[in-house]
Formats: structure tokens, C-alpha cells, sequence
């Protein structure tokens, strides 16, 4: 009877025990990129823009990683956006593996394309960066698209398998694999319905390089990416996407362009190539950067954008800073036979954490 109380006690122990697990370091962080912004743009018949409003970008961050006996780190992050007007939404959400052979992403993330992708300076990069966070005009019927920035993505945040190699003599490379761009669903494999001008898998391949010469800093880099459509028609086409940029850094003065296209998947009469080139330029004396960038959107159908963006940008601690720019915007549609602008004044600041 003894012993099988023992036994009975043992048995209990090993159904509540806690189950085993690595010793992982767990981090918390995220960001709050907030403004006051002063505007003055055309608007359309009907529609009032408001002189002064705020715009904000935030996010919080999860993750945890750990390093295990035979050098291999193995991690995981979710990214959640948690504006005050959305619904809180995950944003990224993969596991990574990496060691002297290179790293794995896995799950809902950039692809390569965009994790190698070289950026021009910028006046604040949040307005007239690689990707646009905020934008300080109001989406009117006839100033649209706002969002105007220049990554180059692809398959979006789809889930994908990608590769990035081991930097080696300042080189680095990067491949990804999306079984399905289209698909929304995580908890059944997807399935094709023949649909003309859907994407189905896309395949991306990236190289960037970072190095010296003299006192010249150098980083240059080039991206494509191929989204094999789903189905056929005359107006629709495979998506191809592809970018080149080159950074210089000279003392405390940058300077750098982008150039990157796509043909959105659309061909023949409906074909909308878009095609975007960025130049910019910094100089960074102590706590202060400031910058200038001239950013140009052209497309088939006739539309071009012009914007111009100048700022100052101030670190008053760690993770902190507070930033000031001008930007001036103009659109030419000529199919619609229309011209208008607006130019806004942004004051804000961008914690990390």
C-alpha cells in the first residue's frame, strides 16, 4: 500500500510539472512615431482638409532568443501595430536560425529584396524614407496615391521561407521562397483558383555590399523579385519587381539614389508600369542630421508624382529624437487633365523601446 502511494505521488508530480524548455532571453520594445502637422494642399469640390491634425505610426514589439551548446541561435519575433484608430493587428510574426553559415527566416516577414535593399539619405524617414509611416496630406480623390515610398516588396509580409548568407569581404546575399502572395489563410495550405492576375508563388533573390575605400564609405545593393501569376490573360502578367541603390558616406556628408520598378502584373493595354527614383543627401554635425530628398513616381497610366522633402532631425537620448521637415508634393495626372499640390510643416518625435 505504501508503495503504491508513492507511486500515485510520483505520477502526480509529472503531470503538473512545468514542461521542459530552453533558456531563452524574452524582449519587449516598439515604437511611437507621433506629429503635429500644418497642411495646405487642393482639395476636391466638397472636401475640407484639415489646416492642423496629428498622424502617428506605433508598434509593439515580442520576441525571445536564445543560443544554444553547438553555437546555433534560434529566436522568434512578433511585431503588432497598435494604433489608436486601428484594430490591433499582427504586423510580423516568424522564427529565425542563424550561425556562422548564415540565418533562416521563417513566417510572415520582409523578403530578401527588401531586407538588402539600400536606402537613400532622408529628410525624416519616416515621410521620405525606403517605407513610408505617415504621410502629411489627406488621401483626396484627386491627390492620391499618399503613400508614396519606394520598397520593394514583392510578396509582402506573406509567410516565406528566405536565406541571407554570412557577410564575406563586405557581401552579403538573400533568397526567398512564397509558396502563395495571395494567400490569407494560416491554418490550411492554400489553393489555386486559376484567377487571371493573381500571384501565386514569388521568388526573390537580393545582394548588397558594405565596405571603405579611403574615406569613403560604400554601400551598394540590387533586388529582384518574380510572382508567378495564377492565371493568364491578355492584360496580366507575371509581377517583376526590381531595385538598385547606392549610399555614399563622406565624413559626416551622405549622398545616395534608388531606382525601382514593377510592372504590377498588368501587361498590354492595361499595362501600369511604375517606376520610382529617389536622390538624397545628409549631414550629420554631433546630435543634429539634415537632410533633402527629391523623389519622383512615374506610372504607365499617365500619373506622376513629384515630391520635395527637406528636415531636421535632433537625438536628445538614446532611441529618442525629435524631427522637423518641409515637404512639398505635386501630381500631374494627364489623363484626368489635372494639377495639384500641397505643401505641409511636420513637427514630431520618434521614441524606440
Amino acid at each position: 500500500m505504501k508503495k503504491l502511494l508513492l507511486a500515485s505521488v510520483a505520477v502526480s508530480g509529472l503531470a503538473f510539472a512545468a514542461p521542459a524548455h530552453a533558456d531563452i532571453d524574452l524582449n519587449v520594445g516598439g515604437y511611437f512615431k507621433g506629429y503635429g502637422v500644418f497642411t495646405s494642399q487642393d482639395e476636391t469640390t466638397g472636401t475640407d482638409v484639415n489646416g492642423f491634425d496629428f498622424i502617428r505610426d506605433t508598434e509593439i514589439h515580442l520576441g525571445g532568443e536564445t543560443t544554444l551548446d553547438n553555437g546555433l541561435t534560434v529566436g522568434a519575433r512578433f511585431e503588432f501595430k497598435v494604433d489608436g484608430n486601428d484594430t490591433t493587428t499582427v504586423d510580423e510574426s516568424y522564427v529565425y536560425f542563424s550561425g556562422d553559415w548564415g540565418r533562416v527566416n521563417f513566417g510572415a516577414e520582409d523578403g530578401a529584396a527588401y531586407l538588402l535593399q539600400v536606402a537613400a539619405p532622408s529628410a525624416d524617414s519616416n515621410l521620405d524614407g525606403l517605407r513610408q509611416y505617415v504621410s502629411p496630406f489627406a488621401a483626396a480623390t484627386n491627390f492620391a496615391p499618399i503613400r508614396l515610398d519606394y520598397d520593394q516588396n514583392t510578396a509582402g509580409k506573406n509567410d516565406k521561407l528566405t536565406y541571407l548568407s554570412p557577410v564575406m569581404s563586405g557581401v552579403q546575399v538573400g533568397l526567398s521562397f512564397t509558396p502563395d502572395a495571395d494567400a490569407a489563410d494560416d491554418f490550411t495550405i492554400g489553393t489555386s483558383a486559376n484567377t487571371a492576375g493573381a500571384t501565386n508563388e514569388v521568388y526573390e533573390i537580393a545582394i548588397r555590399y558594405e565596405g571603405q575605400f579611403q574615406n569613403v564609405g560604400v554601400i551598394a545593393g540590387a533586388g529582384y523579385g518574380l510572382g508567378v501569376e495564377d492565371g493568364s490573360s491578355a492584360t496580366t502578367d507575371d509581377v517583376q519587381d526590381w531595385n538598385i541603390g547606392l549610399d555614399l558616406d563622406i565624413g559626416p556628408f551622405g549622398i545616395g539614389a534608388a531606382y525601382v520598378t514593377t510592372n504590377q502584373g498588368l501587361s498590354g493595354t492595361a499595362s501600369a508600369d511604375i517606376s520610382d527614383i529617389v536622390i538624397g543627401v545628409d549631414y550629420t554635425t554631433g546630435p543634429f542630421k539634415i537632410g533633402a530628398t527629391y523623389f519622383n513616381q512615374d506610372t504607365d497610366n499617365g500619373t506622376e508624382y513629384d515630391r520635395y522633402t527637406a528636415g531636421v532631425t535632433y537625438e536628445y537620448g538614446p532611441g529618442m529624437s525629435f524631427r522637423g521637415s518641409i515637404q512639398h508634393l505635386e501630381q500631374d495626372n494627364v489623363a484626368a487633365g489635372t494639377d495639384t499640390d500641397g505643401t505641409s510643416l511636420v513637427l514630431g518625435t520618434q521614441i524606440n523601446f
